[in-house]
C-alpha cells in the first residue's frame, strides 16, 4: 500500500518541525555554552590585556591594549615590539627590550617562578603517591582503631580542611622556628603537602572503589603479592584519576598564598608573594601585577590543555559505579 500524497505531505511536515526544534535546541545550547565560555575567560583576556597597557589605559578601563597614540604609519614591527605599551612586563624585565639586558627584577622573578615550581611539583607528586597508598588501604582493607573505622578515619581526613589557615599560623611559625624551617623550600613542600592530602586521599579512594576487586584476586592466585598487584594491575588502570588529583594539587599548591607569606621571607618566595607585593605608597601597580599574574597562570593553562582527557576521565571515573 502506498502512501497518499496527504500522508507524504504531513510526513514532510513533522520531519521539517523536527530539524527545526533540533537546531533552536542546539543553537540555545551552544549560546549558552558559548556565553559561558566568554565569562570564564573574560579575567585570563582582561590579565593579558592590562599587562600590555600603559598606566592612563589601565585607569581608563580601556578594552584594546593599544594606547591612543597607535597610528599605522611608520614601522609596523618597530611599533609593535618598541612601542611604550609592554609597560607590565617591561617592569619585571620581561619586555622585547628588556631581555638583552641586565635586571634584577627579572632574577627575582626567575627565582620565585623557580621556587613556586620545586615546590609545587615535589609536594603534588608527594601528596598523590602517599595518597594513593592511603587511599587503596580505606577502599580495600577494613580497620579499626579505638571507634575510629574506616569511614571515620576518612571523615578525620577531610575534617583537616575545615579549619581556616590563619588558625595553624602560629602553631606552624612556632614549630617551624624550632625545626630550622622557616624560609625554606623544605618546609613549604612538607605543609603543602599535608594541605592536599586529604583531597586526594578523597579523590584516589572513590577511583579505586569502581576497580572491580576481582583483578586482585586474580592477581593474588598468579602469585604477585598485594605491593606487586598494586603497582601493575591498580595503578595503570587508576593513572587517570591520579593525573587529575596532580593536577588539582598542582593548582591548589601553586596558587597558595598565605602560608608562603608567612613562612618565608628571602630565599623561599613563591610567585604569589611577589604578585602580592606590587602595592606600594603611590598605590598599585596594576600593569606589573597583571603581567606577574599572566605569567603564573600560563604554566597551569598549558598543563591543562596537554592533560586534558586525563583531567576528563578522572573526574567522571567516579560518577559511574
Amino acid at each position: 500500500m502506498t502512501d497518499t500524497p496527504v500522508q507524504i505531505f504531513r510526513d514532510s511536515d513533522t520531519d521539517r518541525g523536527f530539524r527545526m526544534k533540533w537546531w533552536a535546541s542546539r543553537t540555545a545550547i551552544y549560546g549558552v555554552l558559548a556565553f559561558w565560555a566568554v565569562i570564564c575567560l573574560f579575567p585570563i583576556y582582561w590579565t593579558a590585556t592590562t599587562s600590555l597597557k600603559m598606566a592612563p589605559n589601565v585607569m581608563q578601563g580601556q578594552m584594546v591594549p593599544f594606547p591612543q597614540s597607535w597610528t599605522p604609519e611608520g614601522d609596523w614591527a618597530k611599533k609593535l615590539f618598541y612601542a611604550p605599551k609592554w609597560k607590565g612586563w617591561e617592569s619585571i624585565g620581561l619586555s622585547p627590550q628588556t631581555l638583552s639586558q641586565e635586571s634584577t627584577v627579572r632574577a627575582e622573578f626567575l627565582k620565585r617562578f623557580g621556587n613556586s615550581t620545586i615546590v609545587a611539583l615535589v609536594s603534588s607528586t608527594l601528596a598523590v603517591v602517599l595518597g594513593a597508598m592511603a587511599a587503596y588501604g580505606l577502599s580495600r582493607f577494613r580497620y579499626k582503631w579505638a571507634w575510629l573505622k574506616n569511614d571515620d578515619i576518612l571523615f578525620f581526613f577531610l575534617s583537616q580542611l575545615i579549619l581556616p589557615p590563619v588558625v595553624l599560623a602560629l602553631p606552624f611559625l612556632v614549630l617551624y622556628k624550632e625545626l630550622a624551617l622557616l624560609d625554606t623550600r623544605i618546609g613549604l613542600i612538607l605543609l603543602y603537602t599535608l594541605s592536599v592530602l586529604p583531597i586526594v586521599i578523597w579523590i584516589m579512594k572513590d577511583q579505586f572503589e569502581t576497580i572491580p576487586t576481582e583483578l586482585e584476586e586474580a592477581a593474588l592466585v598468579d602469585g604477585l603479592s598485594i605491593w606487586g598487584a598494586f603497582l601493575t594491575i591498580i595503578v595503570p588502570i587508576a593513572l587517570p584519576g591520579m593525573v587529575a588529583a596532580f593536577i588539582l594539587s598542582l593548582v591548589l599548591t601553586w596558587n597558595e598564598y598565605f602560608f608562603a607569606a608567612l613562612l618565608t621571607s628571602t630565599h623561599a618566595n613563591t610567585l604569589p608573594v611577589m604578585v602580592a607585593s606590587q602595592t606600594g605608597s603611590q598605590g598599585i601597580n596594576w600593569w606589573s601585577m597583571a603581567a606577574l599574574s599572566f605569567a603564573a597562570i600560563l604554566p597551569l593553562i598549558v598543563i591543562g590543555v596537554v592533560l586534558e582527557r586525563f583531567i576528563i576521565k578522572g573526574m567522571a571515573a567516579g560518577a559511574v559505579k
